[in-house]
């Protein structure tokens, strides 16, 4: 996808683009059944839509972060914070923060940190609950590598869950990218792994409730 693909694809709209089609259809459908004097369905159609809109909503975020600092990828509760022997793209150990986005969190991906996509890569997998442990490692998903603009290696991925069964990423490789801004979703509950160096510094605690684009995870050295 090219540069302006890009920049297009990611300007804000109050709900997801993504989204737009299941609202379009859940209002058509609503009006139908009030038309058709079906007042129950079209009350119960309305209460469904609202919900899809509800989960597909877009809000504008805020940076607070200090120069060095990476936001939060996506709105939802830290389950893991740890070190790996690897991650994709980047050999040798990794500190990883592991976050659950459930059905009621906002699904836009942010970018953590400004720089250079380096890498994109797509793999298929299982749709495991995004929460367990293996789900890292045998869901669908999709990794980002981005250099800082200080020469950091960070890595996302974009982990699919038992209901999440479409991953959403809009930068290609070579595209810069600005912390904060958007860069993907992924559908009804899902996760996300941050890889960062190893020497960096943690801002956030297991359990702890974070916010895409606004909350910062850790401390770049």
């Amino acid at each position: 996808m090219d540069r302006t693909d890009f920049r297009q694809k990611s300007a804000h709209i109050p709900v997801a683009r993504e989204g737009v089609p299941f609202i379009v259809a859940g209002m058509f459908v609503t009006f139908v059944a009030a038309i058709l004097g079906c007042s129950f369905l079209a009350w119960v159609l309305t209460a469904v839509t609202l919900l899809v809109g509800h989960f597909f909503r877009d809000p504008e975020r805020v940076a607070m972060a200090g120069d060095r600092e990476l936001v939060s990828c996506a709105d939802g509760k830290v389950i893991a914070i740890d070190r790996v022997e690897s991650a994709r793209f980047i050999p040798g150990p990794r500190l990883r923060i592991s976050i659950f986005m459930s059905v009621f969190d906002v699904h836009v991906n942010r970018i953590p940190c400004s720089g250079i996509v380096r890498g994109v890569c797509y793999q298929k997998g299982r749709f495991l609950a995004a929460n367990r442990a293996a789900a890292g490692r045998e869901n669908e998903q999709n990794w980002l590598w981005i250099r800082t603009d200080e020469g950091a290696d960070i890595v996302l991925t974009q982990v699919a869950g038992l209901i999440a069964r479409r991953i959403v990423c809009w930068p290609g490789a070579d595209d810069k990218v600005v912390r904060g801004e958007r860069f993907g979703m992924i559908r009804f509950g899902s996760r996300m792994d941050v890889y960062v160096p190893e020497d960096s510094e943690f801002l956030v605690s297991r359990g702890q409730h974070v916010y895409g684009g606004e909350t910062a995870l850790c401390r770049l050295k």
